[in-house]
């Protein structure tokens, strides 16, 4: 049994990839949105450092605050997580006294997590923490700017 190599090479007359000065690739706008993460998480991690919290749990507790008590499989959906990473997150955050977990009536498999006024407390002084680093974050950009890209990012969901 013979295998083929792939033929990945291009006729010769169309443009390739390699010819564009830069790279206008949707490759290079992923890396691009990959960078501007790790520098956002890196600034956001140094705020919640001295708070005791990193920034999956504060993910969480955002989600908590902007929708109220919520369901697991929801918290996972809204943070990006999975079913095994958010139950880590929310034993962690109860450990702390940060959320806790409610029956739900009407269904008593599901848990409802809920932030308790310490997490609440704590979300307000991550808040106060973190806003000076995300002013140099955001220090490059023009007038408007910021808020043009949380548009922009926020469609993208």
């Amino acid at each position: 049994m013979t295998t083929r190599t792939p033929d990945f090479s291009a006729p010769s007359a169309a443009p390739r990839a390699t010819d564009r000065p830069g790279d206008t690739s949707p490759f290079a706008f992923a890396l691009l949105l990959r960078r501007a993460h790790w520098r956002a998480a890196a600034v956001m991690t140094e705020a919640l450092r001295p708070l005791g919290i990193e920034l999956r749990h504060f993910a969480v507790l955002m989600v908590l605050v902007d929708r109220g008590p919520t369901v697991q499989r929801d918290l996972a959906a809204a943070t990006g997580s999975d079913k095994a990473g958010i139950m880590r997150v929310v034993d962690d955050l109860e450990r702390m006294g940060l959320a806790v977990r409610r029956a739900v009536p009407g269904d008593r498999r599901v848990r409802a997590v809920e932030i308790t006024p310490e997490g609440v407390e704590l979300f307000d002084a991550a808040h106060v923490a973190a806003e000076p680093l995300a002013e140099r974050l955001a220090g490059s950009l023009g007038p408007g700017e910021s808020e043009q890209l949380t548009g922009l990012l926020t469609r993208c969901d």
